[in-house]
């Protein structure tokens, strides 16, 4: 069990990785905790609310409680299957903004600007417009992701887009592409009627090839000898083996477990490792620390015309759709209803936005458990950039164990303006007249609920996690105490080792993170094989010409 590259985690990064290391030549092992993504929930758009929740496909971890939210532990999913969270994500679709990318070269990620990553972008898509318009000379052609965009046939997914220009708000064609800010169609991993996860996109043509192989098993640790790692422990049926790595091994096995592995391989803060009798290889106190994350709310507003998703929360309609899509892949199944977004500014003076909105035409929770109320539809709205830090340590030394997650949610001062700011400005996109003769009474948070205390409990109590951990091993110059790899991925006090997921982000992107992941991924892959960067793009995005003075 032995080959060049040896990859902990078939995720979003992972796949991609296994992908063109394989196709350069290299012989690569994917070692991976969970099991296949075959069967209709996963493979479903419609059913996204299922794998999500079913602790076949998801490794089940939860926040510590959390000391601002009242001592609410929140759900914090990643995905244990092939395909990792793109197997159970929301299959949203977001590049993040230039500016995100700009900043993390500001930080220390040399090499990572908005032009070093474009070209990535490009070369990870195919990207179907759908005849909504958008940027094609922004977007790639003929990359193993495809990225398409809902049909958009409920009037709502119009209504909201309309309220958003009503509002004064911009509308953009294509928020991946020149113009994030504005309202306007939303873009989905989904392809014929298929979720399009890393696994489909990525890791099913690789393991076709003879180098590129996939291991069953849990990754304990990062074998260490003289400093260099030189491959994986894994533990398979009670039993401990060794996957060796010729040139290097990579973990791509989250932001929560990619640290827990760094740690539990010696690792990271010295004091915490000696407390679980870890011995230390390296000491990099930042390994664990900087973990972000993204919340949102859902404002939910009653319709008064029969027209959403409500008449079909009923087991004759469900089962309709479902064998509509298991037969044709075509029908509602076919899509994450995820068809309308929005990127906005919260105030003059704010570069670039920072508060994304989902929009369904369904008011129901993200578990698919309660449906509200009758006919509703909801926004889901949250702060980009929010200044809270927390962090994820080991709960013990054993590989089996869940590490202790903390995000410290609305630790900051800051983030309980923006989400009350947030709420202000969805109920005035609510109440524009696109909206008229659709919107009934507000459901939640309600009509009652107008003050800042009032709002700052509501908050409080309903306030959710969008799913977006990352930052845990933050990228930097070597030379940086806080950082926990270089530029190039490579864990800063140890050679033969690196990490590629979503840990690396110095700072959250705008949006959804699987793509940003995926990208992670494919520019990793050069680093790793040596390679030349791609050549950088020249292409300017839009930033809005009265920011400063303006918030709209």
């Amino acid at each position: 069990m032995e080959a060049d590259f040896v990859i902990v985690g078939a995720g979003s990064a992972g796949c991609a990785m296994a992908y063109r290391l394989s196709e350069a030549g290299a012989s690569v092992l994917v070692i991976e905790h969970g099991g296949t993504d075959a069967g209709p929930f996963i493979q479903m758009p419609a059913a996204l609310s299922y794998p999500m929740n079913m602790s076949r496909y998801d490794w089940g971890y939860q926040s510590e409680p959390e000391p601002h939210l009242d001592g609410r532990r929140l759900a914090c999913p990643r995905g244990k299957v092939i395909g990792g969270s793109s197997s159970i994500n929301g299959m949203v679709y977001v590049r993040g903004h230039a500016m995100d990318f700009d900043h993390w070269s500001e930080m220390g990620a040399d090499g990572w600007s908005y032009a070093d990553v474009l070209p990535y972008y490009k070369r990870m898509e195919t990207w179907h417009d759908g005849g909504h318009g958008g940027d094609p000379t922004w977007r790639g052609t003929d990359g193993p992701l495809h990225v398409t965009r809902g049909p958009r046939s409920n009037p709502l997914f119009k209504a909201f887009v309309d309220a958003g220009q009503q509002a004064g708000y911009e509308v953009t064609g294509d928020y991946n592409g020149e113009k994030q800010e504005g309202f306007g169609p939303m873009e989905q991993t989904v392809y014929k009627g298929r979720r399009w996860s890393a696994a489909n996109a990525y890791l099913r043509p690789a393991l076709k090839r003879p180098n590129c192989d996939l291991v069953n098993g849990l990754a304990s640790r990062v074998v260490m000898e003289e400093g260099r790692a030189t491959g994986v422990e894994i533990i398979k049926g009670g039993k401990k083996q060794i996957i060796r790595a010729r040139r290097e091994v990579v973990l791509a096995a989250s932001s929560i477990n990619s640290p827990k592995l760094l740690m539990l391989s010696g690792i990271g803060a010295g004091a915490h490792l000696a407390e679980h009798g870890i011995d230390v290889v390296a000491d990099r106190p930042s390994v664990g620390a900087n973990l972000q994350d993204h919340l949102e709310l859902y404002i939910q507003q009653a319709a008064t015309q029969p027209i959403t998703l409500y008449k079909h929360w009923n087991l004759i309609s469900k089962g309709a759709i479902g064998a509509q899509w298991l037969f044709t892949k075509t029908g509602l199944g076919a899509s994450n209803q995820f068809e309308s977004a929005a990127f906005i500014r919260s105030q003059a003076g704010v570069q670039y936005p920072d508060i994304q909105y989902h929009f369904l035409p369904m008011a129901v929770r993200y578990d698919g458990q309660a449906a509200a109320e009758g006919h509703g539809f909801q926004a889901h709205v949250g702060p980009m950039r929010s200044k809270s830090r927390g962090a994820v340590t080991l709960r013990s030394n054993r590989a089996e164990d869940a590490p202790k997650i903390l995000f410290n949610y609305m630790s900051h001062e800051d983030d309980w303006a923006d989400f009350r700011t947030c709420i202000r400005l969805t109920r005035e996109i609510f109440g524009q007249e696109a909206f008229a003769p659709f919107a009934g009474h507000e459901i939640q948070p309600g009509d009652a609920l107008q003050s800042d205390d009032e709002l700052n409990g509501f908050i409080k109590e309903h306030v959710e996690s969008a799913y977006h951990p990352c930052g845990t091993c933050r990228m930097g110059r070597a030379d940086d105490a806080n950082a926990v790899v270089d530029p190039e991925g490579r864990v800063i006090g140890v050679d033969g080792l690196r990490v590629a997921d979503s840990s690396i982000f110095p700072r959250i992107t705008n949006g959804n993170l699987n793509a940003p992941s995926i990208m992670v991924g494919e520019k990793m892959s050069d680093h790793l094989l040596g390679r030349d960067a791609l050549a950088r793009a020249n292409d300017a995005p839009w930033i809005n010409p009265n920011w400063e003075t303006a918030q709209r």
